[in-house]
C-alpha cells in the first residue's frame, strides 16, 4: 500500500468512528496546571469534579443547567449546539471573565461540565464553587442527583 492508501483508510476509520459514537468527539477542554480550573473529564484529583448525573429526562435537566446558567449575574450563554454549551461569568469588580463548558451525554445520563479562569493562576475556589452552586441548583429542580 502506498502513503495515500495508508492515510485515506485513517482519515475514513477515525471519521467513521466519531460518526458513530459522537460522545467520542465530544471533551471538554482540558484543564492547565494552574489551579484555576475544575473539570468533570479532568485525570487528575486538584481539578476534578463530579460530573451531574441526571435524574430523570436528560432533556430537561439540559434545559434547567441553561436556566441556572442565565440565572446567575453576569453570566450569559455564548454558544450552544446540540449538546454542548459554552457560558462566560464575568466577576464583578475585575472583569475578568471565566470560561463554563458543559456536555450532555444521554447515553450515560451524565452532563459534564468545566469551569475555567482565562487569566491568572489562582481563582480562590471561585470555578469550584460555581460549579457546586450549580449542582445545587439542578438538584433542588430535581433534574439531577
Amino acid at each position: 500500500m502506498n502513503f495515500k492508501t495508508v492515510f485515506y483508510i485513517i482519515v475514513m476509520t477515525l471519521t467513521t468512528a466519531t460518526q458513530a459514537n459522537p460522545a467520542v468527539a465530544k471533551q471538554l477542554p482540558p484543564c492547565p496546571d494552574s489551579p484555576n480550573c475544575v473539570s468533570s473529564q479532568a485525570t487528575d484529583a486538584d481539578h476534578f469534579i463530579a460530573p451531574f448525573k441526571v435524574a430523570g429526562n436528560a432533556e430537561e435537566a439540559w434545559a434547567e443547567l441553561k436556566n441556572a446558567l442565565i440565572s446567575q449575574s453576569r453570566t450569559v450563554i455564548t454558544g450552544q449546539s446540540g449538546n454542548t454549551l459554552h457560558a462566560q461569568a464575568t466577576s464583578l469588580v475585575f472583569r475578568f471573565v471565566d470560561d463554563i463548558d458543559a456536555i450532555l451525554d444521554k447515553d450515560a445520563g451524565l452532563i459534564h461540565i468545566r469551569s475555567a479562569s482565562r487569566t491568572g493562576y489562582g481563582d480562590f475556589g471561585v470555578n469550584r464553587k460555581r460549579v457546586e452552586m450549580l449542582r445545587s441548583q439542578l438538584q433542588q429542580a430535581h433534574a439531577i442527583e
